[in-house]
């Protein structure tokens, strides 16, 4: 692993996991989703990781929205855009794509497998539901898999990176790093890498220390120094985890997709605030914050003149 000396925090502002009636907090709206990615990179998060949803919460994979969130957001800031790939387990590969096909950021995320990703568990929390759509939504997930099969995977490798988007490559397991070691052997995965260890999520690896140790070692035999490491935990554990990756020597991810909480029982208000706790851990540790151009170093991105070349930027509101 690329051990450096700043530590890059990603954000991953809203996601397509946690629903309405879980928090207020939750950022829906392309103008609420921009307006918490820029308080976020105020805060010291040199990467914003997106996703897109309706007005009442439901994901959306409209390029349309995503168009709008940018156009809400790169005319304040250099912060690295990272747009999914992965959407939801609702959404085919053809929409899950027609967003960064056409805005064409530098960084994008990808699912380096196909698997059982759940979170119906969420129906069992919620007592009252704000929206019809929310139960059958996360419901479906106990009986429809996520599904990125090695072809989606050449796909996606392929096409956006005849753009030179370069990838955060998210591994649920250790299988995920073997294949994403296939990919580079293929010459298709280039280093260096943007592994994203992702752990908790029911379906993939456990939320377990040892767990994140055995993937960094794993990583290691794989791949050397060709690649940066990143990790999170869904849900209660993020915090800890982030911590720990950091620690490790490696780079942290927090954000309301991937947890509602910024500590036990109290829920975070906003993005911005689970980048300041995790900020305060990392600075405690001795080790400085990446800005964004630090960031596009150690990650070899193109930087950002073409992400977003397509739009057309109208004056947003801030």
């Amino acid at each position: 692993m690329r051990k450096a000396d700043k530590v890059i925090i990603t954000t991953a502002v809203t996601g397509s996991v946690n629903v309405p009636s879980q928090s207020p907090h939750i950022p829906l709206s392309a103008q609420q989703v921009a307006e918490s990615a820029l308080e976020a990179i105020d805060a010291g998060s040199a990467i914003v990781h997106l996703h897109a949803r309706q007005p009442d919460g439901r994901p959306t994979a409209d390029p349309d929205v995503f168009e709008e969130i940018l156009e809400r957001i790169t005319p304040y800031t250099d912060a690295v855009i990272n747009i999914t790939t992965g959407g939801s387990s609702a959404m085919t590969m053809e929409q899950r794509l027609a967003a960064p096909v056409r805005l064409q950021p530098e960084l994008a995320s990808l699912n380096m497998g196909s698997m059982n990703f759940v979170y119906a568990g969420i129906a069992d929390k919620v007592t009252a539901w704000t929206h019809t759509w929310e139960k059958p939504y996360v419901l479906n997930t106990y009986s429809q898999p996520f599904i990125n099969t090695f072809e989606s995977i050449e796909h996606t490798l392929r096409t956006l990176g005849a753009f030179g988007t370069r990838f955060e490559y998210e591994c649920y397991d250790i299988g995920h790093l073997y294949s994403l070691a296939h990919f580079v052997q293929a010459g298709l995965a280039k280093p260096p890498l943007l592994i994203q260890g992702v752990f908790g999520v029911l379906g993939g690896i456990g939320a377990d220390h040892d767990n994140l140790e055995h993937m960094v070692r794993v990583a290691d035999r794989l791949f050397g120094d060709d690649y940066s490491f990143s990790a999170f935990a869904a849900g209660r554990n993020q915090m800890e985890f982030g911590t720990h990756a950091a620690w490790l020597g490696g780079h942290v991810r927090v954000g309301l997709e991937d947890s509602l909480w910024l500590g036990k029982g109290r829920l975070a208000q906003s993005n911005a605030q689970q980048v300041e706790k995790i900020r305060r851990i990392v600075e405690d540790q001795g080790r400085e914050i990446a800005a964004p151009n630090d960031a596009r170093q150690m990650l070899a991105l193109r930087g950002p003149a073409k992400a977003g070349d397509s739009t057309t930027v109208r004056a947003p509101a801030r």
